[in-house]
């Protein structure tokens, strides 16, 4: 016991050093600072900033660059961003989520013998998000043209030296792709031969994407030399994607595979500039996007966390585990049942959801001595002054809304072989984030997805679109406020992240990796926060993740889905006591050597005038400042 404490104190002081090692160095920069998910993204990021852009600018083109690399997402995908305007010294959200196109109906899905919408193929596709969100972005928030912001995609879809990530992804998947001969025609570059994906560093063309990007790129200098202005200018190319050609061969390509776009769908659809949720943790405001998205989980947690005393428990403690895991599966059982699209009835209870009192409620939860494996949803609305109209249908469920008394447990098959897998199944379903600011005071965190390999590409367009369908449900027994609609948004992970103290940017961060998103975000910001890390410590810092929740992504039928209480992904590096402590806890342990999330980062440094950059060593994620 005296040994096992001496090295948990030891632990402690290493882990809260300014000098503990890390795998990658931090940035620093004191003009500007651009990371995101590849190597090559960042550089076009560093590119447009030397060019003359502020940081939306910059952001707009890393989100172009990742796109066009099939950094595990494509352009027919969608965007979520927070940007921090100096200007009005305010944070806004930019909603470009794409919406279940018509006939994209529960009866519909339930017809064809699905419980979930389709992961794959033309039926998993929402409208395309991405385009309209950079569009709006960089028309309204940044400086340079469109043209001078797609110049570093443009160039890579000439073609660029394709890394092995993105080149074996399409290998292992090619069987899949065949299916669909848009995808064929642009992914396997060797058709008949053993290999018929690229191979690593050969240069990969995309003529379709390429005539794309250049039919926007021509009709915003059309506009310029008819008088537009750089505004106006950027949002013709918008019409030309949503209204004009471009929208028509996405919809032609989308129903020859099976997919129920229509042009009336494309065209009504709009990117939303919206105001964040937020809550404040001890002096720093905490933003998030709506409950849209899976962030609001992050703000919850950080409420009910706020009870505890979590400093003295010590990072990565076994007490520290468990009280953060319980704080996570509280958060995530409310997630599963009551978020969905606020544009969209009926409403759902944010305001009570992130109430204090109520978040002190659902802390009383915790137990201190085992895995609470009972969790469900709470009962956020009288914390709002208004009556719960889904009592009846949470107890139908097994649901029991007195703390006193068990909650439902849903059946489940726990195997300690298959947790490791689920998780990195998740992890890399998609996505990538983009982190910029510069001197002027611009902030930007983007994470955007969808369109990852096995991508169905939307005819001749070189646009692979969205896998996102998948995210609603087709019983409003599982999430009354998620069901399936035409027009609707489906309730996402996707969850970029910012913080203010003292009304100044304080951190801008993000991570790819499905329901495992806002589990990473939350210790991050906590390891910042808590426990004295620098940013790029905390990037590369020992997670652990809960698989105590509705996976968003992967299956189509129930029993693909469903919560598996008490299983726990640990890093290898956790001690033996550790271990011993949380399996009296309950726990259903399983381990990978990395499981910090692939998290980007920049720290705002106001005492030297200076940002901090942390760039992930989980995958190919990276950086550069200036």
């Amino acid at each position: 016991m005296k040994r096992s404490f001496i090295v948990f104190v030891l632990m402690a002081i290493i882990l809260s050093s300014s000098a503990q090692q890390t795998q990658k160095p931090v940035l620093h920069g004191k003009n500007w600072m651009a990371v995101t998910g590849k190597p090559l993204a960042a550089t076009a990021g560093a590119m447009t900033f030397q060019n003359g852009g502020n940081a939306v600018d910059a952001a707009c083109a890393m989100l172009a660059a990742t796109c066009t690399m099939w950094d595990v997402l494509s352009w027919g995908g969608e965007t979520q961003a927070l940007i921090y305007n100096p200007k009005t010294k305010k944070v806004i959200g930019i909603n470009a989520m794409g919406v279940a196109p018509s006939g994209a109906t529960a009866k519909f899905f339930k017809g064809k013998g699905y419980n979930f919408p389709p992961e794959y193929g033309a039926l998993a596709a929402t409208t395309p998000g991405t385009p309209g969100g950079l569009l709006y972005m960089l028309a309204n928030y940044g400086k340079l043209s469109l043209e001078q912001v797609l110049a570093p995609a443009m160039e890579m879809a000439a073609g660029y030296p394709i890394e092995a990530q993105s080149a074996n992804s399409m290998e292992r998947n090619k069987e899949l792709i065949k299916t669909w001969p848009y995808s064929k025609k642009v992914f396997l570059t060797h058709p008949g031969q053993k290999r018929e994906a690229p191979e690593a560093g050969e240069i990969f063309v995309q003529k379709d994407l390429l005539q794309t990007l250049t039919k926007m790129v021509e009709v915003e200098r059309t506009a310029l030399k008819n008088g537009k202005s750089r505004s106006e200018a950027i949002m013709a190319a918008y019409d030309r994607f949503y209204k004009g050609d471009i929208a028509e061969e996405i919809v032609r390509g989308n129903k020859e595979q099976g997919g129920l776009f229509t042009m009336e769908d494309l065209a009504n659809w709009k990117p939303i500039e919206e105001e964040p949720l937020s809550v404040n943790y001890k002096g720093i405001d905490v933003y998030k996007l709506k409950q849209w998205t899976q962030g609001p989980v992050l703000l919850q947690g950080l409420n009910i966390l706020e009870n505890f005393d979590l400093k003295s428990m010590g990072y990565n403690s076994a007490k520290y585990i468990h009280t953060v895991y319980q704080a996570m599966n509280l958060s995530f059982a409310d997630r599963d049942f009551y978020y969905g699209d606020p544009y969209f009835a009926p409403a759902e209870p944010i305001r009570g959801l992130l109430s204090k009192d109520y978040a002190k409620q659902r802390a009383g939860l915790i137990l201190d001595a085992k895995n609470n494996s009972n969790i469900g949803p709470g009962n956020p609305y009288p914390f709002e002054g208004r009556k719960n109209p889904y009592l009846k249908l949470l107890k139908q469920r097994g649901y029991e809304l007195d703390s006193t008394k068990r909650n439902f447990e849903p059946s489940h098959d726990i195997r300690n072989s298959s947790s490791a897998v689920d998780y990195q199944d998740r992890l890399w379903k998609g996505t990538t984030s983009v982190e910029a600011a510069d001197k002027e005071g611009w902030v930007v965190s983007i994470t955007p997805s969808g369109g990852w390999m096995p991508a169905c590409i939307a005819g001749n367009t070189g646009v692979g679109m969205s896998q996102r369908m998948q995210s609603f449900v087709l019983d409003a027994n599982l999430n009354p406020f998620n069901v399936v609609e035409p027009g609707k948004r489906p309730r996402v992970t996707l969850t970029p992240s910012m913080a203010l103290k003292d009304g100044k940017p304080f951190l801008s961060f993000a991570v790819q990796g499905g329901d495992t998103q806002d589990q990473n975000l939350l210790q991050f910001f906590l390891n910042v926060v808590e426990f004295g890390m620098n940013v790029q410590q905390a990037a590369e810092a020992a997670n652990f993740n809960s698989n105590q929740l509705w996976l968003s992504l992967g299956g189509s039928k129930i029993d693909d889905r469903k919560p598996k209480p008490g299983q726990i992904l640990l890093n290898t590096t956790t001690s033996e006591s550790v271990k011993e402590d949380l399996k009296k806890r309950g726990y259903d342990l399983s381990f990978e050597e990395r499981t910090s999330g692939p998290i980007n980062a920049i720290f705002f440094d106001w005492a030297h005038g200076s940002f901090w950059g942390g760039s992930s060593n989980h995958g190919e994620d990276y950086g550069i400042g200036w």
